[in-house]
């Protein structure tokens, strides 16, 4: 069977790669344009780009696929490419494009989309993020034959990812990106026998995961630690969780819940077993903090560097 692959980030690539190591014959992969990232702002690949490359398969990096958009040329370029690319079936995640009715079609097989949810929960652009936040104690991967609704496509597998406690956005990701792979592996091998068949989403039970914004990552330590708590995890390591001690924005990267008691912000404790900061309800331990500029450090060596001790006190976010 040939498949014809789409997607971006190291999610992606990781579905790609287990794709790749099955056999899968791949004649083209689609992935977005080389984005301008670092300091100096250098065009970079994508990880699909760089693993399809890598593994000499053949690119295209179209900036959109709707014919009526604002690329209408390379659209169509990429819906002939499309059509004269032999294949059955088209394997998407985390592409970052929208897929028109006009792409959709033209697979014979259509186009099976890996998302990392138990959809109808969390359709959209950021499960990982939202169900940590969200402190949800299991997720998981949806196959999905896709269609031109956001996410709403009949299912064709499903399996469950238990969400620990510890867990953060990177490391609950790592683990379904692996899953993901695996799970693509096996329904091309059904998709193949005939043997894989289509579920429609429940009615009930649908939400959305919203994209994650900048804006968030700002925390207000008014609220209650267990939810900042939730936050640090989802917005670990993207954007990061902020706070700002006299003026100076320090990101927050793990904490734990602390049994002690004060005003909302105040530093209650700093020592080496981290800094214990008063919330609305509760308090977290901070355990591992990064400063402009800085590396990310634990407690101890970050108090080294950045004083702080009890009595002083976070200020609230606007």
């Amino acid at each position: 069977m040939k498949v014809i692959f789409a997607g971006t980030p190291e999610f992606a690539a990781t579905a790609l790669a287990a794709l790749h190591d099955a056999g899968v014959d791949i004649p083209l992969v689609l992935t977005q344009p080389d984005r301008p990232a670092g300091r100096g702002m250098q065009l970079h690949p994508s990880p699909v780009k760089q693993y399809a490359l890598a593994h000499g398969m053949p690119v295209a990096q179209p900036a959109s696929l709707r014919l009526n958009g604002k690329f209408p040329e390379e659209a169509a370029a990429a819906h002939a490419l499309l059509k004269n690319t032999e294949h059955q079936v088209m394997v998407v995640a985390a592409y970052g494009l929208i897929l028109p009715a006009s792409v959709l079609h033209i697979p014979p097989l259509g186009c099976i989309n890996i998302h990392a949810s138990l959809l109808p929960r969390w359709r959209g652009a950021a499960p990982i993020h939202r169900a940590i936040e969200a402190g949800d104690r299991e997720t998981g991967i949806t196959l999905m034959q896709m269609d031109e609704g956001l996410d709403t496509g009949p299912m064709l597998m499903e399996r469950i990812e238990p969400i620990a406690e510890t867990d953060t956005t990177g490391t609950l990701h790592d683990r379904l990106a692996v899953l993901g792979g695996r799970m693509i592996v096996e329904a091309l091998k059904q998709l193949s026998a005939g043997k894989l068949h289509a579920t429609p989403q429940p009615d009930e039970g649908v939400s959305y995961a919203t994209k994650i914004s900048k804006d968030e990552a700002a925390l207000d330590f008014r609220l209650p630690a267990e939810q900042l708590l939730r936050r640090i995890q989802a917005f670990n390591p993207f954007p990061g969780a902020l706070a700002h001690f006299n003026e100076t924005p320090l990101k927050l990267w793990r904490a734990r819940l602390a049994v002690f008691s004060g005003q909302p912000g105040e530093i209650l404790a700093a020592d080496a077993q981290g800094i214990v900061v008063a919330c609305g309800q509760g308090a977290l331990r901070l355990i591992e903090l990064q400063k402009p500029g800085g590396k990310r450090l634990e407690a101890a060596q970050f108090l080294q560097g950045f004083p702080m001790k009890a009595g002083q006190a976070f200020q609230h976010a606007a």
